[in-house]
């Protein structure tokens, strides 16, 4: 399989994973409903720290995914950022409906990347700062393809750091869920883009 190829099929593997988990998530609060039964009640601080950070996480991530046409000349990582905002647009969508289910606000979201840092204990892991945001913007062909894999690697790591964390402390069975695909299709990427990397 040519390497256009194999990153398509990534891309729709990634995308049926995330429509799959989407419309389990669907049909888990579609039964909720039906029994009587009260879906907010069913989540804890871990969960809610979880969904509030990775908004922004996931805006920033495919912020970063959307710089990549116009700048980047590698169809792998031009791929590779179409799979990442296809994947975690929709993630963004979930998990804004979660937090509007347990009636809670978009904390998360009002922080700026300053506020986020990187691996600082009580902000995302990760997350770029207004400087590097700023220096990827500005760069083009192989010095940006370049910046994009080191950047993402990062990011995703951050990413997985948080999905195992609500994997571990989470209550919420959606919450969870999204945890598990987050972890798995963003490990996935990293072994990607570390062997985009090497070449």
């Amino acid at each position: 399989m040519n390497r256009p190829t194999f990153f398509r099929a990534v891309a729709l593997a990634a995308a049926a994973t995330a429509l799959s988990s989407t419309l389990a998530a669907c049909s888990d609060n579609a039964n909720d409903a039906d029994n009587g039964s009260e879906p907010s009640a069913n989540y804890n601080d871990a969960d809610v720290e979880f969904v509030q950070q990775m908004i922004p996480h996931h805006q920033q991530a495919t912020e970063m995914a959307a710089m990549a046409e116009g700048r980047s000349q590698s169809t792998e990582v031009l791929d590779l950022a179409e799979q990442i905002e296809a994947a975690q647009g929709p993630e963004i969508e979930v998990m804004t409906g979660l937090l509007e289910e347990w009636d809670v606000e978009a904390d998360g979201a009002e922080m700026d990347h300053t506020d986020m840092g990187h691996g600082s204990s009580g902000g995302m892991e990760g997350m770029m700062s207004d400087e590097e945001m700023d220096a990827l913007d500005q760069s083009s062909g192989p010095e940006f393809d370049q910046m994009f894999l080191t950047m993402m690697i990062e990011h995703h790591q951050g990413a997985v750091e948080m999905a195992e964390d609500e994997q571990a402390n989470g209550q919420n069975d959606d919450a969870l869920e999204l945890a598990g695909q987050i972890a798995t299709s963003q490990t996935a990427e990293i072994d990607v883009m570390r062997a985009l990397l090497a070449q």
